[in-house]
């Protein structure tokens, strides 16, 4: 293959490289090692990877092309490579969820939605990075270093999932694996011009997950594509025995809704609480002319009110820390992971002690600390208690708004990616990042984040469509249409007008 080739193969679509390898223009291993090729040349600007698979990448590859060249029927994505985020157990690669108390740990055995992708026969990339246990939104907490955004590397890629959307809008992978506790798949791809897909809370295995908040985590699609995010729904999804809070609900036909294109007579709710104060200006615009371009489809655009979701962010922020802080107790440096044993007194109490304190970052010991002091006796229901109940109030306000509309709107994130470092020391400004995406997580409601246009610095900017639990299918069927007619508008995708890293040589 051409380096022109390469240059070409990899900055198409998932659907499109799939396609190819059907019709034998292309064998997967030349795929993948195109792909490793790409990550070889601007990795180390973007550390986007913290592990790279490349033998067994390579191997799978060679397998398919085996399978397919004797005629054997193959899932439709099968050879198509993929990255996975490091909060996903892989079996035989190390998983360390961003933090060093897990440095160098390998699993013995796949989480769920990894043993499809391996039964589908996709080649998995590598380990993508990611903030320390999934807690921030930057990428920067990461014990490895920080992810940069491939469209400004002064700027973060968000998080926590920034090492998959940086991946996937560099042209590193076509397909990856996120979780979204409160955002983390959507909220990156608002800042890097990609798509990220949260599914309906069960539908997707959490098996082999390592938790954060087990009532808020949910493992999704990041793409560049609204049609690449629909097949690899497809693929992941469906009941799971070894998870207790799967669904059995059949998966659904998401690639056709994504196909269709329409979205006549489809009712758009604005949730007013989401827009206007807090959010930039340019990130405003850039809704607004989408909502405009589905009006003009034929969509009815809705003015909704959710007066609840106001006080979803502080909810979450006691929700969230408190079963995190319940999750993490088992990294205690006695059963597998990092251990300190400190040479005065090696108790297991002490081996805890230091092992915690060397292997936990600062963003991880504030909110065991958070979640502690939340579930104490004398405080468990001044505020985690009060917090479920406004998780309820939350839900209702969803069930509410969704009677006159068949889908929710509103900016993905209030503002684009800042700047490496600006919002470190200021906690609170960090998690109001995620003000639009996190009533999703509350409710267990499904979204999707797609690229809206460019607004400050020529930066990208995303809309984010809600959904009811279980409708996953509206969300394709308004992303793939607005996608279209925003790209007709803008003459291709939004990633072609992305800059040199993105498009040409490191």
């Amino acid at each position: 293959m051409t380096d022109a080739t390469q240059h070409d193969i990899i900055r198409t679509s998932a659907a499109a490289q799939a396609a190819a390898l059907a019709a034998g223009e292309i064998s997967s291993e030349e795929l993948t090692r195109a792909h490793l090729d790409r990550i070889t040349a601007v990795d180390d600007d973007l550390n986007a990877f913290l592990h790279v698979n490349t033998e067994e990448a390579l191997s799978t590859a060679r397998e398919v092309d085996s399978r397919r060249a004797a005629g054997e029927e193959l899932h439709g994505l099968a050879g198509v490579p993929i990255a996975v985020k490091d909060v996903v157990v892989t079996q035989g690669q190390p998983t360390t969820a961003g933090s060093r108390i897990l440095e160098g740990w390998i699993p013995p055995y796949d989480a769920t939605l990894v043993s499809a992708l391996r039964t589908a026969g996709l080649p998995i990339l590598g380990k993508t990075n990611m903030d320390e246990f999934a807690m921030g939104s930057s990428t920067e907490t990461s014990a490895y270093g920080p992810t940069r955004n491939p469209w400004d590397r002064d700027r973060i890629p968000g998080g926590s999932g920034g090492g998959s959307a940086a991946a996937v809008g560099a042209y590193e992978a076509p397909l990856a694996i996120g979780t979204d506790t409160g955002g983390s798949i959507r909220q990156p791809g608002a800042v890097t011009g990609t798509v990220g897909v949260k599914p309906t809370y069960g539908s997707v295995s959490r098996y082999g997950l390592i938790a954060m908040a087990s009532s808020l985590d949910q493992a999704g699609p990041v793409t560049r594509t609204v049609e690449d995010s629909a097949l690899l729904h497809e693929l992941i999804a469906g009941h799971d025995p070894h998870d207790s809070t799967s669904l059995t609900d059949p998966v659904g036909a998401f690639a056709a809704a994504a196909r269709s294109k329409d979205v006549k007579g489809l009712r758009v709710g604005v949730i007013e609480e989401l827009e206007g104060e807090g959010f930039a200006p340019e990130v405003q615009a850039r809704f607004t002319e989408s909502l405009e371009q589905l009006e003009r489809a034929g969509a009815e655009i809705v003015r909704v009110t959710c007066p609840n979701f106001r006080y979803a962010l502080g909810a979450y922020y006691l929700i969230m820390p408190s079963e995190a802080s319940s999750n993490l107790a088992k990294f205690d440096g006695m059963r597998f992971g990092l251990r300190v044993v400190p040479e005065d007194h090696p108790t297991a109490e002490n081996v805890m002690k230091a092992t915690r304190g060397a292997g936990f970052g600062d963003e991880v010991k504030r909110r065991i600390l958070l979640g502690t002091y939340a579930l104490s006796a004398g405080y468990f229901d001044a505020y985690y208690g009060s917090a479920q109940k406004v998780r309820t109030l939350v839900q209702r306000d969803f069930a509410a708004a969704f009677e006159p509309v068949d889908v929710l709107a509103s900016p993905t994130s209030p503002t684009v990616a800042f700047r490496l470092g600006e919002k470190v020391d200021d906690p609170m400004a960090m998690y109001m990042n995620d003000i639009a995406t996190i009533p999703a997580n509350l409710a267990g409601t499904p979204g999707i984040s797609i690229p809206s246009g460019l607004a400050e610095d020529g930066l990208p900017a995303g809309i984010q469509f809600l959904a009811p639990a279980r409708a996953d299918e509206r969300l394709y069927r308004v992303g793939g249409a607005l996608e279209a007619l925003l790209e007709d508008s803008w003459g291709g995708p939004l990633l072609a007008k992305a800059p040199e890293l993105m498009n040409g040589a490191k």
